[in-house]
C-alpha cells in the first residue's frame, strides 16, 4: 500500500544510500582484468571463405579466422554485418573476439556441432558439450562488441521438458540436468585477466555466461533476455564458480533461473575439487525476470567468501538476497557485504534455506541397476556427515528498499548449522507479510521497518541473540 508516509520514508532511505555507504574492502580495486589485448591487427571472418552464401555452420570458418589471429600474436576477429549460424568456437590469449553492431552469432540447434569437452556443470566435473563462444586455457582476451551472441536455446529447453515426466515419475530428477546436455552460451574456464563486454546476449541452451577455474575476469555492460521465445529453464544470467577476482558489472538480465549467481562445487565431487569463489564484486546491474538478484549457492563445496554487491536494483525477480545449500554439500560462505540495492516486486527480499530442493540436491541410484552414467556415479558418491553440512555466516546487508513484496524475510538454517552473524541495517521492506526466520543465531537489526499489510509480526523460532535497534 503506497502512501504519504510510506513515500517519505522511502525517499530518505534512497537519498542516504550515497552517504551512509561504510566504504569498500580493501580487496575492492584488485577485481577484474588487468589486461585488455592490444594488437590491432584484423581477420575479417568473411574473408576466410569464397562462399559465404553457402555456408551452413560457420564455426570452421571463425575458428580459421581465430586460429590465424592467434598465431600471429593476436589481434581483432570480426565480422561484416550478417546473421552467422554457428556450433562452438574457441578463442585464444591475446584474441578480441569482436560481434558489432549489426552482427549475430546464432547457435545451431543441433547437439553435433558442439564438441563434448570435460569441464565442471551445475558443480560437478563430467564431460558436457562445448559453449557456443568459450576461452578455455587463455590469457589476455575478450569477447566484445555491440552486436548479439543468441544460443537458439528453445530446441534444447524442449528437450529437456520433454525428459522431465519421466525422470520425476520415477525420483530421478537429480539426474535430469546432467542427462539432458545443453550448451551453455559463454564459457570461460581456466583463464586469466578476461573481458566480456558490451554485448547482447540471448536464449542459450543452459547457463549465460559461465566463469569457471578462472581468475581476474570482467564482466561489463552485458544485456541478458533469456525469455523471448517462452521460458528457458536454468537459463541461469552470470554463473562464476570457483573463482577469483571477478568484476561483474552495469548488466541487465531477464532469465528463468538466477540472475547473479556464486557457485564452489557439489557435493563429493565438489569437495574433492576444493576450490572457493571469492574476492567478487557485483555492482550497477539490473535484474528483471529471474529466480534471484544476488545468489549464492546451491553448490557451495568449495566455499564462497569475501563478496560485495551494490548498487543493484530487481524488478520482477522471485528472490533478491538467496541463499541456498544442501545437507551434502558443506563450505562456508562467508564475508559478504550487500548494499545499496532497490527491490520492487520482489516475491521475497531475503531468503535462505540450507535444505534446498530435496528431489534435486540428494541423489540416490535406483535399486536393482548395475551400470549407471559415470557422473550418476559422481552425484551419488557418498559424504561424510560432518563434511556435508555448509556453513553461512558474516554477512552484513544494509541501505535496502522494498516494495510490493510478498514476504519480507524466509530464512531457514539447520539444528546443526544456524545462519550467523548476520546484520541488517537501514532497511525497509513493504510487504504482504513479515515471514520468519528460524535456525539463525546472531542477528542484529538495526534501523529495519518491516511494514506488513497484515498486523503479523516476524516469526523467530530457534533463534538465538536476536537485536532490534532503532525501533
Amino acid at each position: 500500500m503506497y502512501n504519504n508516509t510510506f513515500n517519505l520514508i522511502l525517499l530518505f532511505l534512497l537519498t542516504s544510500f550515497a552517504a551512509s555507504a561504510t566504504g569498500h574492502p580493501d580487496w575492492h580495486d584488485t577485481v577484474g582484468a588487468k589486461s585488455f589485448p592490444e594488437k590491432t591487427n584484423e581477420f575479417c571472418v568473411n574473408d576466410y571463405t569464397n562462399q559465404p552464401d553457402t555456408v551452413i555452420n560457420w564455426a570452421p570458418v571463425i575458428q580459421k579466422a581465430i586460429d590465424q589471429c592467434s598465431n600471429q600474436g593476436g589481434g581483432i576477429v570480426h565480422f561484416k554485418p550478417g546473421l552467422y549460424p554457428s556450433g562452438s568456437v574457441f578463442i585464444g590469449s591475446n584474441t578480441n573476439f569482436r560481434v558489432d553492431e549489426g552482427v549475430t552469432l546464432q547457435g545451431i540447434a543441433r547437439e553435433e556441432v558442439y564438441p563434448i569437452i570435460d569441464t565442471r556443470i551445475a558443480g560437478i566435473e563430467m564431460k558436457w558439450p562445448a559453449a557456443l563462444v568459450n576461452i578455455i586455457d587463455a590469457e589476455n582476451a575478450a569477447i566484445s562488441g555491440n552486436g548479439t551472441i543468441d544460443g537458439e536455446g528453445k530446441y534444447f529447453w524442449d528437450k529437456f521438458w520433454d525428459m522431465h515426466p519421466q525422470y520425476a515419475n520415477n525420483g530421478l530428477r537429480w539426474a535430469l540436468d546432467y542427462d539432458c546436455q545443453r550448451p551453455r552460451l559463454l564459457l570461460v574456464s581456466d583463464s586469466k585477466n578476461i573481458t566480456i563486454k558490451d554485448l547482447r546476449l540471448e536464449e542459450p541452451g543452459f547457463w549465460t555466461v559461465h566463469i569457471l577455474y578462472s581468475e581476474n575476469v570482467t564482466v561489463d555492460g552485458l544485456t541478458i533476455r533469456n525469455n523471448i521465445d517462452g521460458h528457458g529453464p536454468s537459463s541461469d544470467g552470470v554463473d562464476i564458480d570457483s573463482s577469483t577476482r571477478i568484476l561483474v558489472q552495469n548488466c541487465d538480465i531477464d532469465c528463468n533461473d538466477d540472475n547473479f549467481c556464486l557457485k564452489a562445487g557439489k557435493d563429493a565431487d565438489g569437495l574433492r575439487v576444493n576450490r572457493p569463489t571469492e574476492y567478487v564484486v557485483i555492482r550497477n546491474c539490473v535484474a528483471r525476470a529471474g529466480h534471484g538478484l544476488v545468489t549464492f549457492g546451491s553448490e557451495t563445496s568449495g566455499s564462497i567468501r569475501h563478496i560485495e554487491a551494490y548498487n543493484l536494483k530487481a524488478t520482477g525477480t522471485l528472490y533478491g538476497i538467496r541463499l541456498k545449500s544442501a545437507k551434502t554439500r558443506g563450505g562456508t560462505i562467508e564475508n559478504v557485504y550487500i548494499h545499496d540495492i532497490e527491490m520492487d516486486d520482489v516475491f521475497v527480499p531475503i531468503r535462505g534455506t540450507l535444505n534446498w530442493f530435496p528431489k534435486y540436491s540428494y541423489s540416490k541410484l535406483p535399486p536393482g541397476i548395475d551400470e549407471v552414467p559415470e557422473h550418476w556415479k559422481t552425484l551419488s558418491a557418498k559424504v561424510k556427515k560432518k563434511d556435508g553440512i555448509p556453513t553461512f555466516r558474516n554477512f552484513r546487508i544494509e541501505n535496502i528498499s522494498a516494495t510490493r513484496a510478498g514476504s519480507a524475510l524466509e530464512v531457514t538454517g539447520l539444528k546443526k548449522s544456524e545462519i550467523k552473524n548476520f546484520t541488517i541495517a537501514n532497511t525497509y521492506i513493504e510487504c504482504k507479510r513479515p515471514g520468519y526466520i528460524n535456525f539463525v543465531e546472531n542477528w542484529t537489526f538495526d534501523n529495519v521497518e518491516i511494514v506488513p499489510l497484515s498486523n503479523e509480526a516476524l516469526t523467530e523460532e530457534n533463534a538465538e541473540n536476536i537485536k532490534w535497534i532503532n525501533q
